[in-house]
């Protein structure tokens, strides 16, 4: 069965697509840490990270660094965090979150709530940036 990431990859669910190239899918996280939260996945459908090809895995990371840039450019942060974690879905995935100090980064947190709209213009202004 399809993982939701696979789904969002294929179109079937609507995302906030910031990059993609034939490999790989970055999207904002709909449940964000902080505003410009995006996640980073291969399009080829794994479940954990560290099982992807050696290859793979150094090109999701440099994917990963442009889309980094990009969200650090547009969002103001100190850093890019990055995290993975991998236990809610099984389909391998990298979540980039702009922080300004460590507890930033604690997924216990509170989630952000944002529109639509709001959604749509952190998108725009990461994604203008690549």
């Amino acid at each position: 069965m399809a993982s939701i990431f696979t789904k969002i990859i294929s179109g079937e669910i609507p995302s906030y697509k910031i990059a993609e190239n034939e490999k790989f899918y970055a999207f904002l996280d709909i449940n964000p840490l902080a505003e410009g939260h995006t996640l980073v996945v291969p399009k080829r459908e794994v479940d954990y990270l560290f099982d992807l090809e050696d290859g793979e895995l150094a090109d999701v990371m440099v994917f990963a660094k442009r889309v980094a840039a990009a969200i650090r450019e547009a969002i103001p942060c100190q850093r890019i965090g990055v995290a993975v974690i991998g236990l809610d879905v099984p389909h391998a995935h990298i979540h980039l979150v702009p922080i300004n100090k460590g507890s930033d980064l604690d997924f216990g947190r509170p989630k952000l709530k944002l529109s639509p709209e709001e959604f749509r213009a952190i998108q725009d202004k990461i994604a203008g940036r690549l």
